[in-house]
């Protein structure tokens, strides 16, 4: 079965924008717009940027629904499901499913510090059961664990697994898995900064924090990669890696909603244990944008 990737080109994992009865459902839509605007290929709901862990299953069910019927096709739109729970996780991916999403990005289960092989029947046991393409979701530095070249290897096998957002910041792994896994794992860069060594190695694109903030120009870093076009490509990432870096001085999603407010398309409120960036932070990140040409 010859796979096709859910997407090429930019991602962004859009925040959820909340006030103090819930989500601003409003300024989601303002949100879903703006991206596809200003040329997004995809976007990410319910995804670490979107603070999911802290959605209830009715708001996690009503912000897909909302982003479906809103996006209206315009882009492909991949809904965040992972847990440290399995049968959580299939329930969301079922969820997402009915709703009408595009495909499921999965994150490896945080806390529960699995084996290898409670990775592979984890990811499998929810491919097995949702008929949509399944990006798996490669962040050990948030939860704990990092899946192996050998476990991608096995998991590139399955027919729903489409591919990979790989955060864990190790270009070699990302060349060993295109080694073993070839076109049968379609990979993602999960960190911004990482967007241009990725895709010399064959990834698609990126799955994007900043494109919160700077949509066409992730769009556009991308299209220069997917082109071939690497000198203009890396200089365009050297002009942002100074945003790209601030938007992690503190834990994300904190500095980016940050910044959207300072470019007066406030996100809304943090959902505890998150709160409010520092005013050393605020500063750091403030002259990043100011370096980038966004005016604060």
């Amino acid at each position: 079965m010859v796979k096709t990737p859910v997407f090429k080109g930019s991602c962004t994992a859009i925040v959820t924008p909340f006030n103090e009865q819930g989500v601003d459902y409003e300024r989601l839509k303002q949100t879903i717009d703006y991206q596809y605007e200003n040329g997004s290929a995809a976007i990410a709901v319910c995804s670490t940027t979107g603070e999911s862990v802290t959605l209830s299953a009715g708001e996690q069910e009503e912000i897909v629904r909302f982003a479906v019927r809103e996006n209206r096709g315009r882009m492909k739109l991949i809904v965040g499901i992972g847990s440290n729970n399995t049968e959580t996780a299939l329930s969301r991916a079922r969820t997402a499913r009915f709703a009408g999403a595009d495909a499921l990005l999965m994150v490896t289960p945080y806390y529960n510090k699995s084996t290898q092989k409670g990775l592979v029947e984890h990811f499998t046991y929810v491919a097995d059961r949702v008929d949509l393409p399944l990006i798996l979701y490669n962040v050990p530095t948030r939860t704990g664990i990092g899946i192996t070249a050998e476990t991608y290897e096995t998991l590139s096998k399955h027919p729903n697994i489409n591919g990979v957002k790989e955060a864990a910041g190790d270009i070699a792994l990302v060349g060993q898995v295109r080694s073993r896994c070839g076109e049968d794992l379609y990979i993602w860069s999960g960190n911004d900064s990482d967007t241009v060594p990725i895709m010399a190695l064959g990834g698609l694109g990126v799955v994007s924090v900043a494109g919160n903030l700077v949509p066409g120009a992730v769009a556009k870093l991308c299209a220069l990669c997917l082109e071939g076009d690497y000198a203009a490509a890396a200089a365009l990432q050297t002009k942002y890696a100074p945003l790209f870096a601030a938007l992690f001085v503190e834990t994300n999603p904190i500095p980016v909603k940050a910044a959207m407010r300072l470019l007066e398309r406030d996100s809304g409120l943090l959902r505890l244990p998150l709160t409010e960036i520092s005013e050393e932070h605020l500063g750091v990140l403030r002259a990043a944008m100011r370096d980038v040409g966004l005016g604060v």
